[in-house]
């Protein structure tokens, strides 16, 4: 896609994508399925022009494969771009929702308290000044923390911080973060007041990162995406309950 096709045609062309691509991820299309292009362009009422688009994005994060005679075939989930955002957004659909977001907050555990220390050493006077925006942001809407303006700031916050590391290869995880933030969102894991540690612990990475500790700023990050894991680890259904049953289950 360009960006000199129409809105409509590029609309048309996400709609699909994220069909097709829900219905694989959550396994509404198993391993091995077999689709037909022709069938694909009726059942979305789409071009085949359309359908071969989404078929190219879906081949290239590994969800499935087109050989000759063999055709569009779902491939394994070993196959799958674990870490492209659409993919990650996708498996979030579907009934190992839970699984997803654990291991999206080991990644996490990861990345984000190096993201840290890093940016203790590395982050420019601009940089602190967002990571502190951000903070005050989440502050002023923490009443409403299941709410877009929230996450809009949280996920300013994170992408601020990756950014501030200096480091391409942990800045290319911002998307990651993201749709972990978004999907506990878009769920209905977040409280509608957000915790006042949650915030405490922003603002003190902030700070440790302005203030050159390392240390610090390590260690209240740790506690933030700890926070989160075991919130989400809260919600996380038993006997049968399905996903956001627990909804009102917050720290």
């Amino acid at each position: 896609m360009t960006s000199a096709e129409p809105g409509p045609a590029r609309q048309l062309h996400r709609s699909v994508l994220d069909a097709l691509g829900t219905d694989i991820a959550s396994g509404a299309m198993p391993t091995g399925t077999v689709l037909n292009a022709d069938d694909l362009a009726e059942r979305y009422g789409v071009s085949r022009t359309v359908v071969r688009e989404v078929v190219r994005v879906l081949e290239s994060v590994g969800l499935i494969g087109v050989r000759r005679r063999v055709g569009i075939t779902v491939q394994p989930t070993t196959d799958w771009n674990a870490i492209d955002p659409d993919v990650i957004r996708w498996r979030l659909t579907g009934p190992e929702r839970f699984d997803q977001l654990a291991a999206l907050g080991e990644v996490r555990l990861g990345i984000e308290p190096l993201a840290a220390r890093l940016a203790a050493g590395r982050a420019t006077p601009e940089q602190c000044g967002a990571l502190t925006a951000a903070v005050i942001g989440m502050s002023s809407t923490a009443r409403a923390a299941d709410a877009a303006a929230y996450l809009e700031h949280d996920c300013n916050f994170h992408r601020a911080l990756l950014d501030a590391s200096a480091n391409v290869m942990l800045i290319s995880m911002s998307a990651l973060v993201v749709e972990s933030l978004a999907g506990r969102t878009r769920y209905d894991l977040m409280p509608t007041v957000a915790d006042p540690d949650a915030i405490r612990l922003h603002g003190l990475v902030a700070s440790a990162v302005q203030m050159r500790d390392a240390d610090a700023a390590e260690t209240a990050m740790r506690a933030i995406v700890t926070e989160s894991v075991d919130a989400i680890g809260a919600h996380r259904p038993t006997s049968g309950l399905p996903a956001g049953a627990q909804r009102d289950v917050h720290r």
